[in-house]
């Protein structure tokens, strides 16, 4: 529940009688506010029409496949945070679902009380839980991240990122001068165990470099080597 007693809404996509009933009395009785959609295309127009505070999206699904609509969604400017549902464990499909802009990925069978966690830590990761008492505006030197609008500028320059970009970079911005681990990094954005294909992470920060620091003397992403890597607090100087 979000902060002054407003219901956290969750869009339910999932084309399953009895996984969506299950699911809808344990969010429920969690104290979300839940609506479901039984296809795709209902799913998509629910998304675009009405405000939610997360999505869990099923990927097999008639009408529109749910990689259909996350990246329609995505298209559309749509920024709220997604976890897909399915029962692909693959790594190649859980890649395919951040490249279109899923923010976590949860395989069937899964435990109910892994999801509601994962959903608890998606909310507070990118600023949709109030309660969550993290500040609204994160900065490293002329970088600035707006966790409500989800933006990020560097000399007042907009950057476009991804959701697991922009999560990532909440992370790692909220622990400046601090060297986090591809292990910790992995638990804490990606929510998971990623069967040991650590090496995302490091696909991820090339990413982040070549948004936040190509072309700018000072480099704020830095890696330590043999252990990880860090933003940096401050500029050289600077304190």
């Amino acid at each position: 529940m979000a902060g002054g007693g407003v219901l956290t809404r969750i869009l339910l996509i999932e084309d399953d009688d009895l996984i969506a009933r299950a699911l809808e009395l344990e969010l429920g009785h969690e104290g979300y506010e839940t609506t479901r959609a039984k296809d795709g295309r209902e799913g998509l127009q629910l998304a675009l029409n009405e405000s939610w505070d997360l999505l869990l999206l099923d990927i097999l699904l008639p009408e529109l496949s749910g990689l259909e609509v996350l990246r329609r969604l995505r298209q559309a400017g749509q920024t709220m945070p997604v976890i897909m549902v399915t029962g692909r464990d693959e790594v190649p499909d859980r890649v395919s679902g951040f490249n279109h802009g899923a923010n976590d990925y949860v395989t069937k069978p899964f435990a109910i009380e892994e999801l509601l966690a994962r959903i608890r830590n998606l909310l507070q990761l990118t600023g949709k839980d109030e309660d969550s008492g993290g500040p609204s505006v994160l900065q490293s030197d002329s970088l600035e991240l707006q966790m409500k609008s989800r933006s990020v500028t560097r000399d007042g320059k907009p950057i476009e990122l991804t959701p697991k970009e922009f999560d990532l970079l909440a992370y790692l911005l909220k622990h400046k001068g601090e060297v986090c681990t591809r292990e910790q990094i992995m638990e804490d954005v990606w929510g998971y165990d990623f069967v040991g294909e650590t090496n995302v992470v490091d696909v991820y920060i090339r990413y982040l470099r070549q948004k936040i620091d190509k072309g700018y003397p000072l480099k704020l992403l830095q890696t330590v080597r043999g252990a990880g890597y860090m933003l940096r607090e401050e500029a050289p100087g600077d304190g």
